[in-house]
């Protein structure tokens, strides 16, 4: 049996390093980058243009079929989703960056289901870059179809609700943050766990084995914290630009 740094040393194939970041200083700033996580972020972005052009190359509308297919899908699923909460006509601003989000983050979920890689979810940078974006879009909406009276929900109905109001409105990034951060990260953590039970058969295919054990469950999670953080944008948007009465 071995222990969690001993595994993590054993599938470290790449070389990220001993201590996991690149120091840069821009005059008295410090500045540390994770070199795993902005490999692992470019090569899923890298991904989902390669899944866009392969949809959208050699479109057919009377039959559609392989990435297009997919795509079409996945597009009327989310579009139900945002109509469902929202105005359809201030939801189609926001339907392509939904959509753009749940398969960037599905992408990055998987990719850690390949041997010697990681996902980039599992680094709360990632997700909280993605929970920012979330927490300005819920702005720019509202600001956008209600103008500067839609910051009147701070103190509706009553104006001592404003601390309350505030500490909702912030409390949104993190909990997005932190729910798909530690979801991922236990997912592969538990692999880990799963390899260091295995012995001597840690490194065997670059972890093949561990993630082979825990495939369907972590292709599952994958899809799941996809949606609920697609889900939960399209909720917080749609109540910034509701009409209340």
């Amino acid at each position: 049996m071995l222990s969690l740094h001993e595994v993590e040393q054993q599938l470290n194939v790449w070389g990220w390093g001993a201590n996991g970041s690149w120091d840069m200083y821009l005059g008295n700033t410090h500045l540390a980058f994770n070199p795993k996580t902005l490999i692992m972020t470019w090569i899923t972005m890298v991904l989902v243009a390669l899944f866009g052009i392969a949809a959208t190359r050699s479109m057919n509308m009377r039959k559609p079929k392989g990435a297009q297919n997919i795509l079409e899908l996945l597009w009327e699923f989310i579009r139900g989703l945002v109509n469902d909460n929202m105005d359809p006509k201030k939801g189609a601003a926001l339907l392509s960056i939904v959509v753009t989000y749940f398969i960037f983050i599905l992408f990055s979920n998987l990719i850690g289901l390949v041997p010697t890689l990681s996902s980039p979810t599992a680094d709360y940078n990632t997700t909280l870059g993605l929970a920012l974006c979330t927490f300005f879009i819920i702005y720019i909406f509202g600001i956008r179809y209600k103008g500067l009276s839609y910051f009147k929900h701070y103190i509706q109905p009553f104006v001592f609700f404003l601390p309350i109001v505030i500490i909702e409105d912030f409390a949104k990034p993190i909990t997005l943050t932190f729910r798909l951060y530690g979801n991922i990260y236990g997912g592969e953590v538990l692999i880990a766990v799963l390899l260091g039970l295995l012995g001597g058969w840690t490194h065997v295919f670059g972890g093949f084995i561990g993630s082979v054990v825990w495939l369907a469950f972590s292709i599952f999670v994958g899809f799941i914290q996809a949606f609920i953080f697609t889900m939960l944008s399209i909720a917080y948007v749609g109540q910034a630009v509701a009409d209340h009465h």
